[in-house]
């Protein structure tokens, strides 16, 4: 599959969302965009550490795998193929699905909200490293405030990226996007209409 290519063989068939570090599959972001882009089937996940009752994340490589296990099971559950499943969700979470995708795991696209660039105030440890190994398209949804990357830094890091890259700017949002779900959302269900 080409990083451009369109059509029924691309398009969404399912949407897996992930959750960032410190909150759940029931985020209101998460929410939101699962009753924008109806009906379309879309599974919100939690992850190990989460479901285990722990407030600390597990290593990547446990978060990444437990995104391989559910990105199965819903290609399974809808009986779509791997490559028409799109994946991503807030933060940490877009990041994750980001990795596993890099990483192999067959997807129409990522939807990536509040990518966490870099830790806040250390914008040399970039989280980046990755980007050039994604070849499908990319939505990126970012607050022109946000401590994790501004504008000039997401649009620079994810230059390396194969696949078309779509920014959508939150004006004033941080990271959190506190008060933008509606905004967000609707970002979102428009880029997948259009895939």
């Amino acid at each position: 599959m080409t990083a451009g290519s369109a059509g029924p063989a691309t398009s969404a068939g399912a949407l897996l969302l992930a959750p960032g570090a410190g909150s759940s599959r029931d985020h209101s972001c998460l929410v939101a965009i699962e009753q924008a882009v109806a009906p379309l089937p879309v599974v919100r996940i939690d992850f190990p550490y989460r479901k285990a009752g722990r407030r600390a994340p597990d290593r990547a490589p446990v978060l990444v795998e437990s995104v391989r296990a559910e990105a199965t099971a819903l290609v399974a559950a809808t009986r779509i193929r791997p490559h028409r499943l799109v994946l991503g969700g807030r933060s940490m979470g877009g990041r994750l699905c980001s990795m596993a995708v890099a990483e192999g795991l067959p997807a129409a696209g990522l939807v990536l909200v509040s990518y966490p660039l870099h830790p806040p105030g250390k914008p040399d440890r970039l989280r980046v490293d990755h980007f050039p190994d994604l070849a499908v398209p990319c939505l990126f949804v970012h607050g022109t405030r946000d401590a994790f990357g501004s504008p000039d830094e997401l649009e620079a890091g994810t230059a390396t990226i194969q696949g078309p890259v779509t920014h959508v700017w939150i004006e004033g949002g941080t990271h959190d996007l506190k008060g933008a779900d509606v905004q967000v959302a609707s970002a979102v269900a428009g880029w997948l209409r259009r895939r």
